[in-house]
């Protein structure tokens, strides 16, 4: 049986949620578009449906929200038809954690339109559940080097929810997007609300990053207290790392490159100067661009000299 509204149909039956002292659930919510450097974003939801159970609970009418022709899906093309269509989504999951306790994970495209509509129906789902808390997963591309351990940004409607987490300083305005609305409005609605911003490299932002994966999900399991599985991001994350670097390895203007981005980096984090830069003073730092353009000029190299080119894809 569904149940439908304008924007949504709720797919039944729908497994409680509540903890067993009665507490609801938290909702995880991260869409991919304008927040999901290094695909960060979508390798959350995939990484959590994947290696815990999951049930879809909720799907979101995509014809109403997504605007096909900016982000137009794929059709796969086999010899002499059309075989496969990918369907864009927007799902709400009930997922269980390792420890058994539930949480939901709103995941999908970043709606094109309707976002009024959109943060109302997801508002009006989160008092349906019960939710005692939404946190936001973003993801962007900064001017930090790949060899230092991945950051992230925190933000709240209560400056209590993220202590011990590191908040970017400052007053600014930032582009609009989905996952940021949600979590005013969940606040505004009197659902304490929190999020994470990953720092992603510039020139590795077009790829799948697992190490802005694993910070993500170490920071939700840590301010939602659920026990998230790791083990496969952190083999995943070594294992990226160590491929950038023997790719690097061997082109001096690279690696001179990253190298000056590791001073100036580390120069930062020791003095902490500014809150609008990680590139605090000195010898001006090569943009994601200029590197990401090095990194495809090797690359290209690469794949004249061994046939093969394959690896990871550093553009800016």
């Amino acid at each position: 049986m569904a149940r439908h509204s304008d924007l949504y149909r709720m797919i039944e039956p729908v497994p409680d949620l509540r903890s067993e002292d009665g507490r609801g659930p938290v909702l995880v919510h991260g869409l991919e578009g304008f927040s999901d450097a290094g695909q960060a974003i979508q390798g959350v939801a995939e990484h959590l449906r994947e290696t815990l159970d999951s049930q879809l609970i909720v799907e979101f009418d995509v014809d109403e929200l997504v605007d096909y022709r900016s982000r137009r899906p794929h059709l796969k093309y086999s010899f002499d038809r059309f075989s496969e269509y990918d369907q864009p989504t927007i799902q709400l999951h009930a997922v269980k954690a390792t420890d058994g306790t539930s949480f939901l994970l709103l995941s999908g495209l970043e709606p094109d339109l309707k976002w009024d509509g959109f943060t109302n129906s997801v508002i009006d789902l989160a008092a349906t559940f019960g939710v005692r808390m939404s946190i936001g997963l973003g993801a962007m591309p900064l001017g930090v080097p790949h060899t230092r351990p991945t950051n992230s940004s925190a933000h709240a409607s209560d400056v209590d929810l993220i202590q011990g987490f590191t908040a970017w300083p400052g007053e600014f305005s930032v582009p609009g997007n989905v996952t940021s609305l949600l979590e005013l409005r969940m606040a505004e609605h009197g659902i304490p609300s929190a999020g994470f911003t990953v720092h992603v490299p510039q020139y590795l932002s077009q790829t799948a990053y697992p190490a802005a994966v694993l910070n993500l999900v170490d920071n939700v399991s840590r301010l939602a207290d659920l026990e998230l599985p790791t083990t496969g991001l952190e083999k995943a994350a070594e294992e990226f790392t160590a491929q950038v670097n023997a790719q690097i390895e061997n082109n001096p203007e690279v690696l001179t490159a990253v190298e000056l981005m590791e001073k100036q980096y580390d120069q930062f984090m020791e003095t902490r100067l500014g809150s609008d830069s990680l590139n605090p003073g000195g010898k001006p730092l090569p943009s994601g661009d200029e590197i990401g353009a090095e990194f495809e000029r090797f690359l290209a190299q690469q794949a004249e000299d061994d046939g093969s080119g394959r690896g990871p894809e550093m553009n800016g």
